[in-house]
């Protein structure tokens, strides 16, 4: 059989700078991966440690197992209806459940750039560990504290969904399972010491399942689980948990652009080797620090309104020159600052301009205003206070008709009365006793608008008073017995129509009629009737009454038919 021949070392994938050595007896921090069986046995360990469904069963509590379908029992699942074991028997109680679709969450956006080089991790850092430890002596000899870090690479964000199907026998044990998992929906299922993940369950469909010999009852139900991936390692065999470490001692050194080529003289001191001059590279030569001289020294003066304190000084680097810079006040955000006299075309204060032509934008002012001139208002003026005046001029009023705009109010008491000689005709809507607004006086005789702004007349209340007694009394009057015409298991039909309620009324339901069977009365929370024309039809609950209809049974109907 031929084999492939080995890729030479420089066409190999693999790079041994990305394996730093990880020794089993001294690294304890595993690899962190996150796979589908992962998710998978979170959802088992939830339902057996959480939710631990049970049913009673003969007066014992039975655990209800869990388990994961594989493709073969979940093909056979659908074609029969229902799960059996090896020898042929029926699996009552259980659950089962399939992952049925996995699709990238985009509501967690995140690109690692490269999935064989990624770029984005979860960084954790170990911060003491007994071979990296920090003690006195260490501090002595000038190392620092060696940190441990961990880079996790960012993990693929998925949703994805399960289908479920529970059995059991009766309904009592599938709403105990229900209630118990419906409970936990939009919980976080896994295992808390391990992973966890959000979970969402939209609805439940019930149904009952009936072969020759076996009953059992069903409910499916699908899961929508936010989750994440994480492979064991990348296709460049680096893992997806990756460990640093700081250094230990950091050791600096110094550099000059300068060539040095005959150390002359005193410590400190060079030659350059395009000249002679001898350049002073530091101070005496016991100083541990590195100085440089000018050839032109810096020179700062005090100006206007500015001090310096040692002005017009030479500072060419030789010795240490300290000059403090200062003005006559503090100049800060919180300083009281004081000026002889300031000249400007405006001042701008926050969002208010004062010029020679007046104030721009809005001014509050707390305390009183004076004035002993005119005061003119080119605006609206709102006062929140008390007017007082001893004269107003008002530009809007004629003899006949005062225009006023807003609102008014005459009197501060209920004695208070005001006479209007004449007609009042009022365009908005009218208060009486601060309660709701009326807007009409109307003579709707069908008070078909129901508004509740609207006082009736006296003669739409009498018409339509009597109108509705009319009506009602000839619908409370129909009351009439009816034989069924035909019968079947669950449904009895009767030749008739019911009588509308009218207006204001409840309308006909089953709660107006009462029927009897062989003379026998039937309970109302187990039937329920249904208009089909000019058919009445009889439905029965068999299972919720007990029994099921025969077509030579007799059930008789008492209530309101139209006839």
């Amino acid at each position: 059989m031929a084999r492939n021949k080995p890729l030479p070392r420089k066409q190999r994938v693999i790079n041994r700078g990305f394996l730093y050595s990880r020794q089993a007896e001294k690294d304890k921090t595993p690899n962190i991966s996150v796979g589908l069986m992962d998710i998978d046995s979170a959802i088992i360990f939830y339902f057996e440690n959480v939710i631990k469904p049970s049913v009673e069963d003969n007066g014992e509590n039975v655990k209800v197992p869990i388990m994961y379908s594989s493709p073969e029992r979940w093909k056979a699942i659908l074609r029969d209806g229902f799960m059996r074991d090896k020898k042929r028997q029926l699996i009552i109680p259980v659950i089962t459940f399939k992952r049925i679709t996995l699709e990238r969450d985009d509501t967690v956006p995140q690109d690692k750039l490269d999935a064989n080089n990624p770029h984005l991790f979860y960084t954790f850092e170990k911060k003491f560990s007994n071979i990296n430890r920090y003690d006195n002596f260490t501090q002595q000899i000038g190392l620092i504290p060696q940190k441990e870090y961990y880079n996790v690479t960012f993990p693929d964000y998925v949703t994805i969904t399960y289908d479920f199907i529970v059995w059991t026998t009766y309904i009592e044990q599938m709403n105990k399972i229900v209630e118990r998992i419906n409970y936990s929906a939009g919980a976080y299922w896994g295992d808390p010491d391990k992973m966890r993940f959000r979970t969402q369950i939209d609805s439940f469909s019930d149904a009952t399942e009936m072969s020759d010999i076996e009953r059992f009852v069903k409910t499916n139900f699908t899961v929508t689980l936010r989750g994440y991936l994480l492979p064991e390692a990348n296709f460049d065999h680096r893992s997806t948990t990756q460990k640093y470490l700081t250094p230990k001692k950091v050791i600096f050194g110094t550099e000059t652009d300068v060539a040095i080529s005959k150390p002359v003289g005193t410590a400190g001191q060079f030659l350059d080797e395009e000249s002679t001059e001898v350049k002073s590279l530091g101070r005496a030569a016991e100083q541990s620090s590195l100085a440089v001289a000018l050839d032109n020294p810096l020179i700062i003066t005090q100006g206007t309104g500015v001090t310096v304190s040692n002005t017009g000084a030479e500072f060419d680097g030789s010795s240490r020159l300290t000059q403090q810079i200062s003005i006559g006040q503090p100049v800060t955000t919180t300083s009281d600052v004081i000026f002889n006299q300031i000249s400007g075309s405006s001042l701008l204060i926050g969002g208010v301009l004062y010029n020679s032509t007046g104030i721009s934008s809005s001014i509050y002012v707390t305390g009183s205003v004076t004035t002993t001139g005119d005061l003119t208002v080119g605006g609206n003026a709102t006062i929140a206070g008390i007017l007082t005046a001893e004269e107003f001029h008002t530009e809007f009023v004629s003899s006949s008709i005062v225009y006023s705009s807003g609102s008014t109010k005459f009197g501060d008491d209920t004695g208070d009365s005001h006479t209007f000689t004449g007609s009042l005709g009022i365009t908005g809507s009218l208060s009486l006793n601060d309660s709701s607004a009326m807007v009409e006086f109307s003579n709707d005789t069908s008070l078909g608008d129901s508004s509740a702004t609207a006082i009736v007349t006296e003669n739409a209340a009498k018409t339509y008073i009597d109108d509705q007694t009319s009506s009602q009394n000839t619908y409370f009057r129909k009351t009439f017995v009816k034989t069924s015409a035909s019968i079947t298991t669950a449904t009895a039909s009767f030749t008739a129509v019911t009588a509308s309620a009218p207006s204001g009324l409840t309308s006909t339901g089953e709660n107006d009629f009462v029927f009897f069977v062989n003379g026998q009365y039937m309970e109302h929370d187990a039937i329920a009737i249904e208009q089909s024309g000019s058919t009445l039809l009889l439905k029965v609950d068999n299972s919720s009454i007990g029994y099921d209809l025969e077509s030579d049974d007799e059930i008789l109907a008492w209530g309101k038919f139209n006839s």
